[in-house]
């Protein structure tokens, strides 16, 4: 019997650095969001226009946080995936061996 390449291993390769990369951006984004913040200056008008810009940081925020979490989810499904795919092609080259 020829085993030719593992179509489920990788998906779930490829599953996990899908998620890598969602939580890398997520990662990224917030940092820019939170070093974007810290930068302001405190005038009055910088003042008036951060409060404005509050609700919508906030709402950015907090998607980029649940995209994050799915990310996060992704991989995780990723490597439950390969792992089964890798226990299988081991019962079945212990079967036939």
């Amino acid at each position: 019997m020829e085993i030719s390449g593992n179509t489920a291993v990788y998906a779930g390769l490829s599953t996990i650095r899908s998620g890598q990369n969602r939580v890398d951006q997520s990662a990224s984004q917030v940092a820019d969001t939170i070093d974007g913040r810290s930068l302001k200056s405190q005038s009055s008008d910088t003042q008036v226009n951060r409060l404005l810009s509050v609700d919508r940081s906030q709402q950015d925020l907090s998607s980029t946080m649940v995209d994050m979490n799915q990310g996060k989810l992704q991989v995780e499904a990723g490597a439950k995936v390969a792992k089964a795919a890798d226990q299988a092609l081991g019962t079945l080259i212990d079967t036939y061996a």
